[in-house]
Order: structure tokens, then sequence, then C-alpha cells
């Protein structure tokens, strides 16, 4: 996978409550970021999935959980 950067205006009280939940939960903001993603449910147009998803997810790839 080849990884993209994300430029993301938020509010400095945004940004602290993201930086406070990081460190709370002992995981990089961008792990944060990609696991509220990945929740996201994946759209659906007609009987096709509009976005394709991976075998695994990063999540899975970071835990070595493959199931």
């Amino acid at each position: 996978m080849k990884n993209k950067a994300l430029n993301l205006r938020i509010s400095e009280r945004r940004l602290n409550k993201l930086r406070w939940y990081s460190a709370w939960k002992d995981k990089t903001m961008t792990q944060i970021l990609e696991d509220f993603i990945d929740s996201l449910p994946t759209p659906e147009i007609g009987n096709q999935v509009a976005v394709s998803t991976p075998a695994l997810t990063d999540s899975q790839h970071r835990s070595g959980d493959a199931t």
C-alpha cells in the first residue's frame, strides 16, 4: 500500500482533543484516524461496493489478526 498525505483544517480544541485521546489510547493520531475511517460503513451503489476494500484492514496488519 502506498501512503498518501492528508492536510486537515480543524480547530485547536479538536486538535488538542485528538492529541489527548491518542496519548490516552497509546496510539498515534494517524492510527486513531485510520481506525475511525475503517469503522465507517462502505457505501453501496446497487449491488456494487463503491469503494474497494482490502483483504485485511491496517489495524489487522498491525495486530497480526488475520481472522
